[in-house]
């Protein structure tokens, strides 16, 4: 699996997909940066075959009027820790590469209970 997180993930997440073996790259190093504009992010993921991760709500609704970015996790956990972030990635890594591996299109979206909704 391949990620980009957007603007508000932090790095630190970014860090923590590579050393679990994925490729991970953050928005900040990539295209204008924390200047780029969504559309820019989703066409780079989509052309790229990344997977989005982001706090973003147009993405999700991006997603679901025009299926771009067209693999996205949606994190619904408001201002919650690295720490935590990190830890709901590692709960959640397996479910995610099943996904993944299973559908063209999905957005995945992480709730502050722990539980993960999968749109396809």
């Amino acid at each position: 699996m391949r990620f980009l997180c957007d603007v508000h993930i932090p790095m630190r997440l970014s860090k923590h997909i590579v050393k679990l073996g994925f490729e991970c790259q953050h928005v900040n190093n990539v295209l204008e940066g924390y200047h780029t504009k969504d559309r820019d992010i989703a066409d780079y993921c989509d052309a790229s075959r990344l997977i989005l991760i982001t706090k973003d709500r147009d993405f999700k609704n991006s997603y679901l009027l025009k299926q771009t970015p067209s693999k996205l996790i949606k994190i619904n956990l408001g201002n919650v820790s690295s720490n935590r972030l990190i830890d709901m990635m590692d709960e959640n890594i397996q479910q995610i590469n099943s996904v993944h591996e299973k559908f063209r299109e999905f957005m995945i979206e992480m709730e502050t209970d722990g539980t993960i909704t999968v749109t396809i």
